[in-house]
């Protein structure tokens, strides 16, 4: 890490990377899906997923691609009310829910608080629902769309490291204390919370990448966390992609990846979460990648340690 202290990160310098944007439809969710989750009791459920069209997230931090799919200003009021109901009768029977929206659900910019009641009235029918906020939206708000809800609310959160250091320069502007303050104040009102955790960000080795992911998730969970979904650091966003070309960065090996969730799987202290999409990307072994993500799915589904995966690679 201190080999790379030289290179500086600015955010007008995260900007100027980019390219452009996906055209989206403020209209409509830019994605949906249906996926299993182990639920906090114990049983394997349908959760759907909708991946709201919306304005930027005003934080720009150095990973994040999911710029990509957004709009340049905030939808109008009854947009977000209208892509739910759209997409929930491309889901039916679902019984837990994850909206999405690429920034905060608590963003007054994003999701407005005249459409709490409209959104909480299409989601009677179902057990959970999750929604993302970076720590420092969390307030009164989250009590307010809470107390419209009748299924139970849970908020992810983006811890990503615990790497003070490495922290700052993903330009997050949060610090541990905020991230712990947040997470207190909704588990002391009764809203469980998950913790989104990095694994090799940039300027971090292999091994580096996997210790401080580990010790990302012993935070987590000391917090009072209830649920950690591990994310392998990815190019694609421009400024990865300068960092790639410049040796700051290489995309974990997926063995890695499972190196971290068996480390949180034993804790026993919470449910461990792999980000399974495109895990193709974090090996270069076409013999055993697929039982390597079949592996990691079981693994999040059941919270054991199943047979390792032996290749020659």
């Amino acid at each position: 890490m201190n080999d790379h202290l030289d290179f500086e990160i600015t955010e007008r310098w995260i900007l100027s990377s980019r390219g452009r944007k996906n055209r989206v439809n403020p209209h409509k969710p830019y994605a949906l899906l249906v996926e299993k989750e182990l639920t906090p009791s114990g049983q394997v459920e349908d959760a759907g997923v909708i991946f709201l069209t919306n304005r930027e997230c005003p934080f720009h931090c150095l990973m994040c691609d999911l710029w990509k799919n957004t709009t340049d200003e905030p939808v109008q009021a009854g947009a977000i009310p209208n892509q739910i109901e759209w997409a929930l009768k491309k889901m039916p029977g679902v019984k837990h829910l994850k909206l999405y929206n690429s920034g905060s659900f608590f963003d007054h910019m994003a999701v407005r608080k005249e459409d709490y009641k409209k959104i909480a009235s299409l989601l009677n029918g179902l057990k959970t629902v999750i929604v993302e906020s970076h720590p420092s939206m969390i307030n009164e708000k989250c009590l307010v769309f809470r107390d419209m809800l009748k299924p139970d609310l849970q908020v992810a959160l983006g811890l990503e490291t615990v790497h003070t250091e490495l922290l700052k320069r993903l330009n997050k502007k949060m610090t541990l204390e905020d991230f712990r303050n947040s997470t207190s104040f909704l588990t002391g009102n009764g809203i469980l919370t998950r913790a989104f955790i990095l694994l090799k960000p940039p300027f971090l080795s292999e091994s580096e990448g996997v210790y401080w992911a580990e010790r990302s998730i012993d935070f987590a969970f000391d917090a009072g966390v209830e649920c950690c979904i591990v994310i392998p650091v990815r190019a694609g966003n421009g400024a990865m992609d300068i960092l790639m070309d410049r040796n700051y960065f290489s995309p974990p090996d997926i063995r890695s990846l499972e190196e971290v969730i068996e480390y949180g799987i034993k804790l026993k202290a919470g449910r461990v979460f792999s980000d399974v999409w495109d895990l193709s990307l974090f090996s270069k072994c076409k013999k055993c990648i697929d039982k390597r993500i079949d592996r990691l799915t079981e693994m999040n589904l059941n919270q054991k340690i199943i047979r390792e995966v032996v290749c020659a690679c």
